[in-house]
């Protein structure tokens, strides 16, 4: 077999195997005034645009003009100072209120092509902890009503991204006072104590 079949084979299988992969499942149904509030950041995916946070890292929701959400993240940064992002999320599913779009882009208006998806895939009874994503699974947010999750619900949480076809270990706890003061894996942080 030459390169070029071989190639188109193996570009065929990558194909296959790319689509065969489920779509993101989303909490069957969120209540906004509920998930309202301050949330820490216990774990996530680290990004770009977080770059400039080293720790304590907090998203506040409340409710805006027009059905919209008001977004308030902050985080400590490394010169001491506090950084702090306004955006807005409208709710995109409004059968489930589980999917976003979220965006911190405003000319007059906010403008929504410049965001992104802020999915949410489990809320526990209690609205004390959230996981949040995106489609594409490139992202992902354990957020808590507490600086801290106890380790059962740092499994279930875990577990729910695995199940969901995250690599856990790619999602890293965040630096917060009361929690965590180092980031580490979440894969390794449910195997051991």
């Amino acid at each position: 077999m030459n390169k070029i079949a071989f190639a188109a084979l193996f570009f065929i299988w990558l194909s296959a195997m790319a689509s065969t992969k489920s779509e993101v499942e989303t909490f069957k149904y969120v209540e906004l005034n509920k998930y309202y509030g301050k949330w820490y950041e216990v774990a996530s995916i680290p990004q770009f645009f977080q770059k400039q946070c080293i720790g304590n890292t907090i998203a506040e929701y409340s409710p805006g003009e027009k059905d919209l959400v008001v977004v308030i993240n902050s985080c400590d940064t490394i010169s001491g100072k506090r950084s702090v992002a306004e955006g807005r999320a409208r709710v995109v599913d409004k059968e489930t209120n589980s999917k976003l779009e979220v965006t911190f882009v405003n000319f007059i208006t906010w403008i929504f092509s410049f965001g992104g998806s802020y999915w949410i895939l489990d809320v526990d009874p209690e609205y004390s902890y959230a996981l949040v994503s995106d489609p594409s699974r490139n992202y992902a947010w354990i957020l808590s009503r507490t600086p801290v999750l106890s380790k059962s619900l740092l499994m279930n949480a875990e577990k729910l991204y695995r199940m969901q076809g995250y690599d856990t270990c790619k999602i890293l706890t965040s630096i917060q006072f009361g929690g965590y003061s180092e980031r580490k894996p979440i894969c390794e942080l449910v195997k051991n104590p």
